[in-house]
């Protein structure tokens, strides 16, 4: 198994750069804000398949962006600034959570979790990280 984690790790990092060097990307190092539908369950799922991540429905609930955001929240900001993701236009409103679990990815066999946070039927932040209290974290893209 640690075989096989010494060869999907690092294509997962190749992956990861291919992605943060793609086309698209702004001179300031986001990328254009794009809008994501996630009114259906569908659009969800569909959200997490085309990055390649098979995912299935755990838990939903409702949550507030905060409007000043903790040192915390700040980063998780910037990771939805480097996907595109229009997280900071939504602070101080109110959104829904949902959580996945990730059924195609499990590095050192540890269980991988994924969430959507979605104002106004849109897709507004997303990550994926594990479940021991998100030791390992990475954007959805």
């Amino acid at each position: 198994m640690k075989r096989h984690t010494l060869i999907i790790v690092p294509a997962v990092l190749l992956i990861g750069a291919a992605v943060m060097l793609r086309p698209g990307r702004s001179s300031s190092g986001g990328t254009e804000r794009a809008s994501v539908a996630a009114s259906s369950v569908g659009e969800r799922m569909d959200y997490f398949a085309s990055h390649g991540w098979e995912v299935e429905e755990i838990a939903g609930k409702d949550i507030t962006i905060p409007e000043v955001f903790s040192a915390a929240y700040e980063e998780y900001a910037a990771m939805q600034d480097k996907q595109g993701l229009p997280l900071r236009e939504y602070a101080g409103r109110n959104a829904r959570l949902y959580v996945y679990e990730v059924k195609n990815y499990s590095p050192e066999n540890r269980k991988m979790l994924a969430e959507l946070l979605v104002c106004d039927d849109t897709a507004v932040a997303s990550m994926v990280y594990s479940d021991d209290g998100g030791s390992l974290r990475m954007a959805v893209v």
